[in-house]
């Protein structure tokens, strides 16, 4: 499995992590054996939210014994993104985990609070070795200049964005953003929400025919796709072992620049909104 730099994080991380919005919902035992399938073929990456229900207390039991095997990333919701709240909030996660630390922290979109104050509670909880790293998620460039502004160059790890094939907003300002400041970029929702391209479509048979010229499947080719920057992570959610292990696979996937040239024209970016889209 491929790792990168990530962003101001000082850690290398998988390219391709695992994501776990909606990951309660299912059969317990079978998301946990994803999860360990996952680690065990190298996406250490597991990101989670206090927002997704009970992800953390599945996640927990997944990382028994394996905790320094994990670059663990939670959030915190915007409505208790105080000072006082963020850091209560974190010690919340850290409990349902059980684990002393998170590797990331980020807020998961902007609220009324402050950035100052979610930023000085950050750095409360970096400095009481609770996070080593801290960053956000939903921020377009103009949210992310207001955030230097307030912490600083260096301090900000992640900007976590919705992205995949027929959502390419963020190529327009966050991605460039991102890479002029050293920030790292993670996809979420790779696969879009639920309407991943079918090989029928237009789209989806230019990624068909890529995929069977390159013995991968049409999902492992897009996240190769949308992984393609260096700067670039990708945090798909698997509901089995099986899937799994078609995720990690596409860590090891380079596309040719044919092929790239051929996704992006059947995948046009498109004009950019007004405003950043987000689940």
């Amino acid at each position: 499995m491929k790792s990168n730099p990530f962003g101001q994080a000082g850690a290398n991380v998988s390219v391709i992590g695992q994501g776990t919005w909606y990951l309660d919902h299912g059969d317990r035992k079978r998301a946990i054996a994803a999860l360990q399938r996952g680690l065990d073929l190298g996406m250490t990456h597991i990101d989670t939210a206090e927002m997704y229900g009970d992800a953390e207390l599945v996640i927990a039991d997944a990382i028994a014994g394996r905790r320094d095997e994990v670059f663990l990333v939670s959030k915190v919701l915007p409505s208790n993104a105080s000072r006082g709240g963020t850091i209560t909030a974190c010690e919340r996660s850290l409990k349902r985990l059980k684990t002393d630390r998170l590797d990331c922290y980020l807020l998961h979109w902007r609220g009324s609070y402050p950035l100052e104050d979610t930023v000085a509670a950050f750095e409360d909880l970096a400095k009481a070795g609770k996070i080593k790293s801290w960053g956000v998620s939903n921020f377009d460039a103009d949210d992310l200049d207001e955030m230097i502004d307030v912490a600083g160059e260096d301090r900000i790890a992640c900007n976590q964005v919705l992205y995949h094939l027929r959502e390419r907003t963020i190529e327009h300002a966050v991605i460039p953003w991102c890479e002029q400041h050293g920030v790292a970029v993670v996809a979420y929702s790779p696969f879009g929400h639920d309407d991943f391209p079918t090989s029928n479509s237009k789209g989806g048979s230019v990624l068909a025919r890529i995929a069977e010229a390159r013995r991968a499947t049409p999902r492992q080719v897009a996240l190769s796709f949308l992984t393609r920057a260096t700067t670039v992570f990708a945090i798909p959610k698997a509901s089995s072992a099986e899937h799994a292990g078609e995720n990690a696979a596409a860590g090891d996937l380079v596309l040719t620049k044919d092929e790239i040239a051929a996704l992006d024209a059947a995948f046009p970016r498109g004009p950019k909104p007004r405003g950043l889209p987000m689940l």
